[in-house]
């Protein structure tokens, strides 16, 4: 069986996996980190989307050992100190869930989103989010959070800086 070393939400993990593991089924059954939930096993809804070295990964179509050696972020790994990412605060300031079912998918994919458009329209932010399923919302609220979530980290910055 092969060994993978990766690090999970800032914690490295050493274990033996099946060659055929998904990420998803590492992260959830092996460490715990049920955050991710399992949605549809086919690509398709994005919930189980996960940061693999910081860009988004869907980690249904990731294997556990594809993971070795690299960075891996969960839902749950996202808050510092015991505060939320302000991508969380901001999708529960903008009531931008419903059942809950998307949401760790859809802030994982947001973030990736801004790290490469600091200052997205809501098209962008739509386009952005293409693949990330949600059945409930309508997109509208999950779009605003996104917008606002954009808004506080683009300040962030600038108030460490005055300070």
């Amino acid at each position: 069986m092969p060994r993978v070393k990766v690090e999970v939400d800032g914690v490295t993990y050493e274990d033996d996996v099946e060659p055929r593991l998904l990420l998803i089924h590492y992260l959830r059954d092996r460490l715990g980190k049920v955050g991710t939930p399992i949605g549809c096993d086919t690509t398709n809804c994005g919930a189980c989307t996960v940061l693999l070295d910081g860009m988004s990964v869907k980690s249904c179509s990731v294997l556990a050992v594809q993971a070795d050696g690299h960075q891996v972020v969960t839902v749950e790994g996202l808050g510092i100190g015991g505060e939320l990412h302000p991508m969380q605060r901001a999708f529960h300031q903008e009531h931008a869930l419903q059942c809950g079912f998307c949401t760790p998918g859809m802030i994982m994919a947001s973030i990736d989103l801004l790290r490469d458009n600091a200052d997205p329209t809501d098209e962008e932010v739509r386009e952005g989010l293409e693949g990330n399923l949600c059945r409930c919302t309508g997109y509208q609220n999950i779009v605003r959070a996104v917008r606002a979530a954009a808004e506080e980290m683009r300040q962030a910055p600038e108030r460490e800086a005055a300070s």
